[in-house]
């Protein structure tokens, strides 16, 4: 017990050290530094393009697993410190989303408008992808405390839990991806995770309505 109870200080010390919310940010963005070494260097193997639109794509679903993986451990292991990294990390998803956007519109697109707007309407999946990004940009825009003035607290979390529908979209997304090599592997891993993290809140949910209603 008492040792549970130093390492819950302990982790709580840490993550409001100075420099944890840089370090979460030099940790993010090292497979991003990674992937643009390995597009320099001619690493990437017979299709650079593809690897760095896919690998980009994965990173971000790792992050926006992660994001949403904040809450439920900060529950479970008693750490509350935990809650003041989601906004970076939450912020690292966006940042792999819109390279992966930015991979797919100059690396598979050649950066025409025209054939980007094309590709959207004639591929659902690629819709899909767009449709995530558009609302983690809203996300993104609002993910600081003025926005949490501004739009005010209850309007602010509804916003913010579109993320879930995000996670969906995601999913969805990949799938459609991945559909046509028919690997569906990594799809039901992620497809798991998300659910289980899913299914946490609304047990959490369900569970706090029960009690209010039992008082």
């Amino acid at each position: 017990m008492a040792q549970a109870i130093g390492w819950r200080r302990g982790a709580h010390l840490a993550l409001q050290h100075s420099v944890a919310k840089p370090t979460v940010w030099l940790l993010g963005l090292l497979p991003a530094v990674w992937l643009l070494w390995g597009a320099i260097a001619n690493t990437l193997g017979a299709n650079p393009a593809e690897a760095l639109i896919r690998s980009t794509g994965d990173w971000a679903l790792r992050l926006l697993c992660v994001a949403l993986a904040v809450t439920p451990l900060r529950v479970t292991l008693g750490v509350p410190a935990l809650a003041r990294l989601r906004r970076d990390v939450g912020l690292l998803c966006f940042t792999y989303t819109c390279i992966h956007l930015l991979c797919y519109a100059w690396l598979d697109m050649s950066l025409v408008l025209g054939d980007i707007w094309h590709d959207i309407l004639k591929r659902p999946f690629i819709l899909v992808g767009m449709l995530s990004w558009v609302i983690l940009l809203a996300l993104a825009l609002t993910s600081f405390n003025a926005a949490v003035r501004s739009l005010g607290a209850r309007r602010w979390q509804l916003l913010h839990r579109t993320v879930y529908a995000v996670a969906g979209l995601a999913v969805l997304h990949f799938f459609w991806m991945r559909s046509g090599k028919n690997d569906f592997a990594e799809v039901a891993v992620y497809a798991a995770i998300l659910a289980v993290l899913l299914g946490w809140r609304l047990w959490r949910r369900l569970a706090s309505r029960s009690a209010q209603l039992k008082r």
